[in-house]
């Protein structure tokens, strides 16, 4: 199946990684729990590649929600590619989406998930404008 992704987000990171042994549950594919490890992992990354590293005595980035939409069984062997695009900024939020496909296997969508993202100042627990540094990277 192939999936459109809107004009209006953006791409900011991409990156592969193994399908493990272990991903796989009695069936014989890849459980689907692993898919929001493997969306977590494309978007952490991400934060600690812009330098946006959480301060739990200051601030930084909660999920307040995530989907996955599941398209195709992946399956060991493999690698898969995580395409990680980023829109609608808001006061104190922005998404963030994901495409999961097989390396071999370009340009078919096996999987495609996002989260919203809310800035949180950790102490006082309440959100918090988006830093001017963060809301260029997600318009």
């Amino acid at each position: 199946m192939k999936i459109e992704i809107p004009e209006q987000k953006k791409l900011v990171f991409e990156m592969t990684m193994p399908i493990r042994w272990g991903d796989m549950d009695a069936m014989g594919h890849v459980n689907n729990t692993l898919y929001f490890r493997y969306l977590e992992i494309c978007r952490i990354d991400w934060m600690h590649a812009v330098g946006c590293e959480p301060n739990p005595q200051g601030e930084g980035p909660v999920i307040v929600n995530a989907f996955c939409n599941f398209y195709k069984q992946l399956e060991y062997p493999g690698d898969i590619l995580v395409k990680m695009y980023v829109s609608d900024p808001g006061r104190t939020t922005f998404e963030s989406w994901c495409t999961i496909e097989r390396v071999d296997q370009p340009n078919i969508i096996y999987a495609a998930g996002g989260a919203t993202t809310i800035w949180v100042d950790f102490p006082n627990q309440k959100a918090k404008t988006l830093p001017d540094s963060m809301r260029a990277l997600v318009t």
